[in-house]
């Protein structure tokens, strides 16, 4: 299949790999160099361009104003499409501007599926991802063999926005486990145990998970290269209290998430990994989990 690929960024290039290496025909646009595991695809000088190359076009881009501008904007995918194609935004947007853009694509005769996903840069590598899918039941099947290619754990949640809202419910669920996980090794060093042995037992019982696991071990090794950074955490859970807002919904501790990562902001850790998250409880508490903290 000609697949067109915009936005190869930690998370995009290596989807983009592994469709190339599945057999599929890799078209994109990119504004810097393209990765050397994406040797070989063809590259477009504008994102309309890549639409009247490809049979699917697929997004991967940092925000919703990034989506709304590369399918809309002057020579913007919207422009190349024809009758018949398929829109795949696998970013993490907003849920009601995604039926808005699905809307006007649909306009344009072809489908659109939101399919925003979960898994950080290991999964995306490893095909090992989460995909959360919002659109028509055809074009889902249409497009599951490309999921298939990306990730393990693939969920046709609804309509169109639907896939936007489980993976902001996710990113909720995410924070607050890192937030969790980040005070209990604050609480457990500062009270003078080992924090490496403490994540280790805990491991074995009821607060065993994978943000313990992953995350935990971060915070203890001071790991906190971005798998997925803070800034972009930030911008989902702006959606979470936004969405609240607007129905009426109180969501106190995503909030309270929310500000943790205001105060990592503040002190310019919003490009670490959202681990890093730990920095500032850290600072409340003038200690750090790992006696080699910053």
């Amino acid at each position: 299949m000609k697949i067109g690929f915009i936005g190869l960024g930690i998370m995009g290039a290596p989807m983009a790999h592994n469709l190339m290496q599945a057999g599929h025909e890799m078209i994109v646009r990119t504004r810097s160099k393209v990765p050397d595991a994406l040797k070989g695809a063809t590259v477009c000088k504008t994102n309309a361009e890549v639409a009247r190359a490809a049979e699917v076009v697929i997004l991967m881009l940092p925000d919703t104003p990034d989506v709304e501008q590369v399918l809309f904007g002057e020579e913007g995918v919207a422009a190349g499409l024809a009758k018949g194609k398929l829109v795949i935004d696998m970013s993490s947007i907003s849920p009601i501007d995604t039926k808005r853009f699905a809307a006007k694509i649909n306009e344009l005769g072809c489908d659109y599926l939101d399919a925003p996903v979960s898994g950080g840069e290991v999964g995306a590598k490893a095909a090992s991802l989460t995909i959360m899918v919002g659109g028509p039941e055809a074009a889902f099947e249409r497009a599951k063999p490309l999921f298939e290619k990306m990730g393990k754990n693939i969920t046709l949640v609804g309509g169109n926005g639907d896939g936007q809202t489980t993976k902001v419910a996710n990113q909720i669920i995410v924070a607050l486990n890192i937030a969790a996980v980040g005070e209990a090794l604050v609480f457990a060093s500062k009270a003078g145990a080992d924090p490496a042995k403490v994540r280790q037992a805990l491991m074995g019982g009821f607060a065993a998970s994978r943000i313990l696991e992953v995350h935990g071990e971060r915070m203890i090794k001071r790991t906190f290269n971005p798998g997925f950074r803070i800034a972009l955490h930030q911008k989902d859970l702006s959606l979470a209290l936004a969405g609240a807002r607007s129905m009426g919904v109180s969501l106190p501790q995503t909030a309270s998430a929310a500000q943790l990562m205001q105060s990592c902001a503040a002190h310019g850790w919003d490009q670490l990994d959202h681990s890093a998250l730990v920095k500032a409880l850290e600072q409340m508490a003038a200690h750090t989990v790992a006696p080699d903290g910053e």
